[in-house]
């Protein structure tokens, strides 16, 4: 009987990474399906299991576990994280001068794109209609920038680099220009793309930008802009299980088919033992069930209800 309930257990708890296929990958914890298990859910229930733990975090990288849900819950923060938290972007382009080769619309929707450091918490959203902005609704950025000649470059250099000035725009060029009493409000936000080094343009000398943007508050549904995760991703945590012992050459070798820092070996009276020390670390490549000789010896499995999410920001 405890076998059996082992078993159940595993059918109900595990995912099983196998040579040709993986085993127990749908939910199958319903209520009514396990005699013996009560599944019915409650929120008591769910409140003592469901925990998120904090891995990494900052600026630019958010890395946590949540543990005690199902895929479907998972997922729901993804989507939430990509579409529903608000941040601000470039809305409104005002192109004074652009004699570049960059068409105007494809030079707009390039800055678009670039994301924007300020906290959106700070601003409301702007009301559909409005034509011009306010310090409470909107971030005005500048970008002014005009390429010459470099008249202290050396005579045979043929290096853009040397020869003109101003000739790469980036991001950094775009500076913030504060509307109504946004500098004194905002003096310590440091408001600005969150990188400097995205390249916008090239020049050549006589070609310049002349622009003005309007930053607003939105949300990922009404466009990716404002999305304030790059990718937004989760997996199963890894659990990675030797069945015996493994020394010597095959110690070695089963180190080599993980990811580093997953399997270490250790030194037990003079004999190399495997040991697994970082299960998280593992990619679940398989690589270890090509090898006759070791397949046997590990057991391959992820925890169904604990999610490694990952969300860098753009």
């Amino acid at each position: 009987m405890a076998a059996t309930m082992s078993n159940v257990d595993e059918i109900r708890n595990r995912v099983i990474l196998g040579e040709f296929n993986v085993k127990n990958v749908h939910t199958t914890d319903y209520p009514g399906n396990y005699p013996g298990y009560d599944d019915t859910w409650s929120l008591q229930k769910f409140q003592k299991n469901f925990r998120i733990d904090v891995v990494q975090m900052d600026e630019t990288c958010m890395e946590f576990d949540m543990v005690g849900i199902d895929a479907s819950i998972a997922n729901a923060f993804r989507r939430i994280l990509l579409a529903e938290v608000p941040t601000m972007a470039v809305e409104k382009v005002f192109i004074y001068n652009n004699t570049s080769i960059i068409q105007d619309e494809v030079l707009a929707q390039r800055l678009g794109l670039i994301p924007i450091k300020a906290d959106p918490r700070l601003f409301e959203y702007r009301n559909a209609g409005d034509e011009e902005g306010t310090e409470i609704d909107t971030i005005q950025l500048q970008l002014k920038i005009k390429c010459t000649r470099n008249h202290q470059a050396t005579k045979d250099s043929a290096d853009p680099q040397e020869l003109y000035l101003n000739h790469m725009v980036y991001s950094k060029d775009m500076t913030w220009v504060p509307i109504g009493n946004q500098a004194d409000v905002l003096a310590d936000a440091n408001i600005g793309p969150v990188h400097g080094d995205i390249l916008l343009a090239k020049l050549r000398p006589g070609q310049e930008l002349d622009i003005v943007m309007h930053c607003v508050k939105g949300i990922g549904q009404d466009h990716a802009k404002f999305s304030p995760v790059a990718t937004a991703s989760y997996r199963l945590l890894p659990e990675i299980t030797l069945m015996k012992t493994v020394e010597g050459e095959k110690a070695e070798r089963l180190k080599r088919c993980f990811s580093p820092g997953v399997i270490e070996l250790e030194n037990h009276g003079g004999k190399v033992v495997a040991k697994v020390m970082n299960s998280r670390l593992d990619t679940c490549s398989r690589e270890v069930l090509r090898h006759d000789d070791l397949k046997n010896a590990v057991k391959l499995a992820r925890v169904r209800d604990h999610f490694i999410c990952m969300y860098p920001g753009n």
